[in-house]
Order: structure tokens, then sequence, then C-alpha cells
């Protein structure tokens, strides 16, 4: 027996979902290992640029936005997601929004409370 599942990445090079027959019982490491095999069989000669990043070894992984282990089993219908590490840590890409719209005085002028009168 087969289990239809899919994998998603957007990886420097490749973007995009591919589908993917995998026998039953099959881990997330096995879909990663078929993913490599058929992104090597589609790209061609690009394919070494996109299969050489260490986040195919090292990376997270999940299914349908959740993380899991690469030991967990698929089912029929899921996606397997690989997942790049951030570049900029959200939080202080917002201060450093913020920061720039403060005033001299250290407040937002957009921020400011309505005036009572």
């Amino acid at each position: 027996m087969t289990v239809r599942c899919a994998f998603a990445a957007a990886l420097p090079g490749w973007q995009g979902e591919l589908t993917l027959e995998m026998p039953s019982g099959a881990d997330i490491e096995r879909v990663l290992l078929r993913a490599q095999d058929e992104l090597s069989h589609r790209l061609g000669a690009q394919a070494s640029a996109v299969l050489s990043l260490p986040v195919w070894q090292q990376g997270a992984v999940g299914i349908f936005g959740e993380i899991c282990e690469r030991s967990r089993k698929v089912a029929v219908g899921d996606r397997v997601e690989l997942y790049l590490p951030l570049k900029v840590d959200p939080k202080a890409a917002r201060r450093e929004r913020a920061q720039r719209n403060q005033t001299e005085k250290g407040r937002n002028p957009l921020s400011r409370k309505p005036s009572r009168a």
C-alpha cells in the first residue's frame, strides 16, 4: 500500500510543492530523501545548488505548519514542509521600525492619544 503526500519548501533556487507516492509506514526522513531525488531529476544542473543546502540535514521540518521530528510517520494527504531559519528576529525588526518612527522625546507621533477638550 502507498501513501500519497506532498512536500513543500521555499528554498533558494526552488520553491514549490511536490506530490509524492511513499510506501506505507514512511517517515519524514524518507519523504525528504524522495523529494531530493525528485528535485535532482527536475532541476538537472541546478540541482546541486539546491540539494547542497545544510537545511536538508539539519533544518526544521513539519506537517501543515506543526514542527515535528523527522521520525514521525506520514499519513495520507500530509504535506511535509522543510523550514529555513529566520534571517532576522521578528521582535528585533519591529523594534527597529518603531525606533525609526520615534520623535526626539521618545514618542511615536502616529500613536499619539487624542487630546481631551
